[in-house]
């Protein structure tokens, strides 16, 4: 087993780190606690072009992440129909993102007391009753016997698989080739590819609980012994910094350990549900491997 020697303290603060354990996303409100005020109080209001009463929406849930405009599919069918029944839209069921649906999407998070955006990911869709649940999109790996090591001789985490074992690789890792990491948001999985294009490892992590990790293709920028969570409360191992956002910087890092008493902010269990507030948390044994296998430079691919 390779152990990681832990050199001079370095400590940034990274505003999305996740100091706070966070929570799954509450169970959906009826859809009669979610209609519009408005709506449910004037029954005899001119018709829409779509009855509210006549869509319906059993069975209907989203296959992918978020819908926003310009999207177009049964995601965005089935997000017409669930805001038509609340009363929130009245536009056509024809699978295309508008902007009268977003302008609906926006309405609807404003009186659910939700981020106001327009775009329907997975808490305003869980408030729709359209989120199949996180599980619907983690892909789980048998745990390894212990002592099972990678190409590069670090212990495998109980999460993680290396090579054939490993799942293949999502849509859109081949943005960028060679030497890279992979992080799929669906799936709350990370691969590290070599440059044979190798899989050395693939686990999974603790992503954002919010739609604040941006897909596209970055490049690892700083690196930190330890950083500081956000609230100055938690202490972030092995921090692996490659996207900067408005409010912070996102990176890999252990699952966050609280100054206070040592503990940490979640379990290994509970690796693969988003907890975070934006960077992704590894099991110890992975985010050896990343601090190691990402140097400052590494290309990372965000799907």
């Amino acid at each position: 087993m390779s152990v990681i020697a832990i050199g001079a303290l370095v400590i940034g603060v990274d505003a999305l780190s996740g100091g706070q354990s966070g929570d799954a996303a509450p169970p959906p409100p009826t859809v009669a606690a979610l209609v519009r005020p408005e709506a449910a109080a004037a029954p005899d209001a001119a018709a829409p072009d779509v009855v509210a009463s006549e869509v319906a929406i059993e069975g209907c849930m989203l296959d992918v992440l978020g819908v926003k405009v310009g999207d177009t599919g049964p995601a965005v069918d089935c997000t017409q129909r669930a805001l038509a029944v609340t009363g929130y839209y009245d536009g056509p069921i024809d699978g295309v993102f508008s902007a009268e649906l977003a302008d609906a999407a926006s309405k609807f998070q404003a009186l659910n007391g939700l981020y106001v955006d327009g775009i329907v990911g997975r808490r305003t869709a869980a408030a729709l009753g359209i989120w199949p649940g996180d599980d619907a999109f983690i892909v789980r790996t048998p745990e390894p016997p212990p002592g099972t090591f990678d190409s590069m001789g670090i212990e495998l985490s109980p999460v993680a698989s290396t090579g054939a074992d490993a799942p293949p690789l999502p849509d859109g890792a081949d943005q960028a080739s060679g030497k890279r990491i992979v992080y799929d948001r669906g799936s709350q999985r990370v691969w590290a590819i070599d440059d044979d294009e190798n899989i050395v490892r693939s686990y999974l992590v603790s992503g954002s609980q919010f739609a604040n990790e941006k897909a596209g293709v970055f490049s690892v920028y700083s690196k930190s012994d330890v950083a500081t969570g956000w609230n100055f409360e938690a202490d972030l191992p092995l921090m692996v910094r490659y996207q900067k956002t408005d409010r912070g910087n996102i990176g890999f890092h252990q699952i966050p350990i609280k100054k206070a008493d040592g503990s940490t902010y979640q379990t290994i269990d509970q690796l693969g549900e988003r907890l975070s507030g934006g960077c992704q948390r590894q099991h110890p044994l992975d985010a050896q491997f990343m601090w190691y296998f990402a140097n400052v430079g590494t290309t990372v691919v965000v799907t």
